[in-house]
């Protein structure tokens, strides 16, 4: 048992190397506070990956800092030699989560989905380097700041967050009279029009339409009864921007 300490200690104090596995820890529970808000409105990546991701960040932080401790010389026991870059292992992992991050970013229909979770993973690794490094408080505070802002944006939306995006395919006959009504739906709901295909095809008119729609509204399903109702839709195809 005392060599194994003393093999344990040939690099670094035992007592130091427990205060890494500290960082690591506290690193990998803030990446996983993260996670849980994800996790919570079914995103890709949860409560594993960015503790994975913070406590792995952490652990090359440690890795590029202290790894070349036996390096040193006299009494610069982290001082390092033969031109020893402490940082360049913390550097690659700026970089390197980077793909993780684009790896969750996929197209669907007409959107575009997995930004922000980009951005999470990428600020996880971030908490993780400063944990790692010794900065309890600044990594503690940047994991509460992060969940609480993500958790106020989804309470309280503004700009362009505030809508859903919505797509519909209407043939239609009476093409005048069916615009009119349409519109006026629109303005009733608060509905704005992205884009506009219209296709004239002998007695019938097909219409193409990417809207927005507010989110604290019910106005996806109030168009789609607009629409199973209406004696001028022959037929109709609705999709929805999932939350």
């Amino acid at each position: 048992m005392r060599a194994l300490l003393d093999l344990m200690n040939e690099q670094l104090p035992l007592q130091l190397m427990l205060a890494f596995c500290v960082r690591i820890i506290v690193a990998g529970i803030c990446g996983a506070a993260i996670g849980y808000e994800r996790s919570l409105r079914f995103k890709e990546s949860g409560i594993r990956t960015h503790c994975i991701v913070g406590l792995s960040a952490a652990l090359m932080m440690v890795i590029s800092k202290y790894a070349f401790a036996d390096m040193g010389e006299g009494s610069g026991l982290f001082a390092g030699t033969r031109g020893a870059d402490t940082a360049r292992i913390a550097a690659q992992v700026v970089s390197g989560v980077s793909f993780l991050g684009a790896g969750v970013i996929f197209k669907e229909g007409r959107s575009i989905h997995g930004l922000t979770t980009s951005a999470v993973i990428w600020v996880t690794a971030g908490i993780g380097l400063a944990i790692g490094a010794g900065m309890y408080l600044v990594g503690l505070f940047v994991t509460v700041f992060v969940v609480l802002l993500m958790i106020v944006m989804h309470r309280f939306t503004l700009g362009g967050d505030a809508f859903h995006s919505s797509w519909l395919q209407i043939t239609v006959q009476d093409t005048v009279t069916f615009q009119e009504q349409l519109t006026k739906k629109f303005e009733e709901l608060g509905v704005t029009v992205m884009e506009n295909g219209v296709v004239k095809r002998g007695e019938e008119t097909d219409f193409d339409l990417e809207i927005k729609i507010p989110l604290k509204s019910d106005g996806f399903n109030e168009l789609i009864r607009f629409l199973s109702e209406n004696e001028h839709v022959k037929a109709f195809n609705a999709s929805h921007e999932r939350e």
